[in-house]
């Protein structure tokens, strides 16, 4: 009886998600790593550093740096317009800024409704999907935004 229990509780567990587009995709990223998600701020540009990182940011007194996920991802850039966030989150005990086109809501699916990831998902590299989630009408890339940046760019984000 306690294995059938575990198991209906597994298939029951719920995801909660932070949802974002850059271009045409739906991303989510685990609601508890998201500290907050922010407006565009001016951002100083940084010498020397990978072409994805945007530069920095002054938030509260706090230089955060911002890295671009369309050009993360090889997504074509674009201005940055009203609806363009800066979702900061925690990432190997650094604060790290991600820019996306816009945060589009805080979503709960169960997680029976995810699967793995296909080999390679819309020309971005699988290693940093954790799962697609299938709504009625859309899939949504889940992400983990720790397996984004490699050992080296997350040592060269400390050096900002």
């Amino acid at each position: 009886m306690a294995n059938e229990e575990t198991l209906k509780n597994e298939h029951d567990e719920i995801l909660q998600l932070v949802s974002f587009k850059i271009g045409s995709e739906e991303f989510g990223v685990d609601i508890l790593t998201v500290q907050e998600i922010n407006r565009m701020l001016q951002i100083t540009t940084v010498p020397n550093t990978n072409s994805f990182i945007e530069g920095v940011i002054n938030l509260r007194g706090k230089v955060i740096p911002v890295v671009d996920l369309r050009s993360k991802f090889g997504v074509s850039k674009k201005e940055h317009d009203k609806n363009t966030r800066i979702v900061v989150v925690e990432l190997s005990n650094k604060t790290v800024g991600f820019i996306v086109d816009e945060v589009s809501e805080v979503l709960r699916i169960p997680k029976s409704i995810t699967e793995p990831p296909p080999e390679m998902v819309s020309g971005i590299n699988s290693e940093f999907i954790t799962a697609v989630g299938k709504l009625e009408d859309r899939l949504i890339i889940l992400l983990d935004l720790e397996k984004t940046l490699s050992t080296d760019e997350v040592a060269e984000l400390e050096t900002i």
